[in-house]
């Protein structure tokens, strides 16, 4: 059976909700730890230059009390570097950033921003940081990060979990579509493929079961269902749905 795809747990909407009232409480390195008793493969949180959510304290605390590996996503810039180096995190994924944005919207331009983004690949390739690129399932994007030197590229879901929500069902098999050719494109240029933003248990399983997706990164709709159900229980129903889709890719014989 084809290996299922690891499960990376974002807890910035945890600090998000801390931060609505202040104070420590609901403390999102709490949830990170309840995260890898729940099965978690590893936790990802995205510092923000205006630090809404998620704060410095928690970087350092999250490295310091973490046994998981801690993915930190971060914009590509001085700052954010400075602060990489720092902490040395197992992984640090480049994202775009916009201050007037609620959450990340669309992937990198590693194409357009090739030499922008050189230095901060390099700077974290060389401290043994595994670097991935957040992108669109682009041909253009996936040839970019190859020549950045990138190991690794996260494909952005958002457009095709938008689509299947909107009830677009031609839409969405046309971003699915896209997702598959960018993760096998990826896979042949030596690309270790993740993928996520707004994955819910009813989108995750098309995803899952592109042969080429190594993780998956999942977080606004696990701390949202947590509410109703509890964060060791989301956590749980969606590996069970990511291994369950991966399990019946395999049987189908998923195109790689």
């Amino acid at each position: 059976m084809t290996r299922s795809p690891r499960l990376g747990v974002n807890i910035d909407h945890v600090a998000t909700i801390r931060n609505a009232r202040g104070g420590a409480h609901p403390d999102p390195v709490r949830a990170a730890l309840m995260a890898a008793d729940a099965g978690a493969d590893g936790i990802t949180a995205h510092l923000r230059e205006d630090r809404r959510h998620i704060g410095d304290a928690d970087i350092a605390r999250l490295m310091d009390e973490l046994t998981l590996p801690l993915n930190l996503e971060m914009a590509a810039t001085d700052e954010m570097l400075s602060i990489a180096l720092r902490h040395r995190p197992h992984a640090a994924c480049l994202v775009p950033e916009k201050r007037e944005e609620r959450t990340t919207e669309g992937g990198l331009d590693a194409a357009g921003g090739h030499n922008h983004l050189a230095r901060y690949v390099r700077e974290l390739s060389d401290a043994d940081i595994r670097v991935s690129l957040f992108i669109e399932p682009d041909p253009a994007q996936i040839e970019a990060a190859v020549s950045l030197g990138a190991p690794v590229v996260e494909l952005h879901t958002g457009r095709y979990v938008e689509l299947v929500f909107d009830g677009d069902v031609r839409g969405a098999g046309a971003e699915l579509d896209r997702l598959r050719s960018a993760a096998a494109l990826g896979g042949k240029r030596g690309l270790e493929i993740h993928a996520g933003h707004g994955l819910t248990f009813d989108t995750v399983g098309p995803v899952a079961m592109i042969p080429q997706v190594m993780e998956l990164n999942i977080g606004h709709f696990l701390v949202g269902e947590a509410i109703f159900t509890g964060l060791t229980d989301s956590i749980t129903r969606m590996k069970e749905a990511i291994e369950l889709a991966r399990a019946e890719g395999a049987r189908m014989g998923a195109p790689a």
